[in-house]
């Protein structure tokens, strides 16, 4: 699985670094180092997050200062994508999201939602939110409901926290509608990822901490898909009924030494 490889794709949270409820975090072992020998391969490289809780520009910053040598035109991130939906469409949401996103949405016009943009909004998702989405929602003719991924939870450092794609259902389901994902493991969002780096599918590989959305959203796109025990995985995940990764990896440093070795 590690021949002929052009370039990796690697998420993020789970994979660089553990977040923490206080917006910080902690690097994973390793994987500062990981990053700086893919550069210094000359491999092509691209950052696939969904992380939804901070613009790219404060989300990067705060990787930079954990010692990440990363910019934010390397980061494929799905607010940035639903803008570009939201323009194409002429759709003016309603926001759904964490404070520290809502600056991505600057030049959105938002009067009279004619959609709902939701996000991992955290202290954002009370009652009182998620039913005024529901009655925007609800009182479409044709409801638009975009969400920024579609994840079940992730890991910060105090444990496991649900992620956007658990009020994403609650939503579809009290206005049955479908939500249009915009993030992994959607396969608009992979391709985005591979055109920023100018690599084929087959020659590229993405490195998750997220057995479905990481790893089979990945290979569904014709890439090869490595899961590591770090972040949210969990031992159940290797026994998956439907997603099998090409190879299972205990974090980013041991993947990148195996792909190294193999240039």
């Amino acid at each position: 699985w590690a021949r002929a490889v052009r370039g990796l794709l690697l998420d993020i949270s789970g994979v660089l670094y553990d977040s923490s409820a206080d917006g910080g975090g902690v690097p994973i072992a390793g994987s500062v180092e990981a990053v700086r020998r893919i550069k210094a391969s000359g491999l092509k490289l691209q950052f696939c997050t969904n992380e939804t809780q901070a613009t790219r520009e404060k989300f990067v910053k705060k990787l930079q200062g954990m010692g990440f040598d990363i910019s934010v035109a390397e980061v494929t991130a799905p607010a940035p994508a639903a803008c570009r939906i939201l323009k194409e469409r002429s759709l003016r949401p309603h926001l759904l999201v964490h404070n520290d996103l809502v600056p991505e949405f600057a030049e959105i016009d938002k009067t009279n939602p004619n959609c709902v943009v939701i996000g991992d909004a955290a202290e954002n998702f009370s009652y009182t939110n998620l039913n005024k989405a529901f009655q925007v929602l609800i009182g479409l003719e044709k409801p638009v409901l975009i969400s920024l991924g579609r994840g079940r939870y992730y890991k910060e450092t105090d444990g496991l926290k649900l992620d956007v794609g658990a009020y994403m259902k609650a939503l579809e389901y009290a206005c049955d509608v479908q939500a249009e994902v915009v993030g992994k493991p959607a396969k608009m969002f992979f391709e985005s990822a591979l055109a920023e780096m100018g690599v084929a599918p087959e020659q590229a590989i993405m490195i998750g901490d997220d057995i479905v959305n990481d790893v089979g959203g990945a290979q569904r796109c014709g890439m090869r898909a490595l899961q590591v025990r770090t972040g949210k995985y969990r031992p159940c995940d290797e026994k998956h009924p439907e997603v099998k990764p090409d190879a299972y990896v205990n974090n980013l440093a041991e993947a990148v030494d195996i792909i190294l070795q193999q240039l």
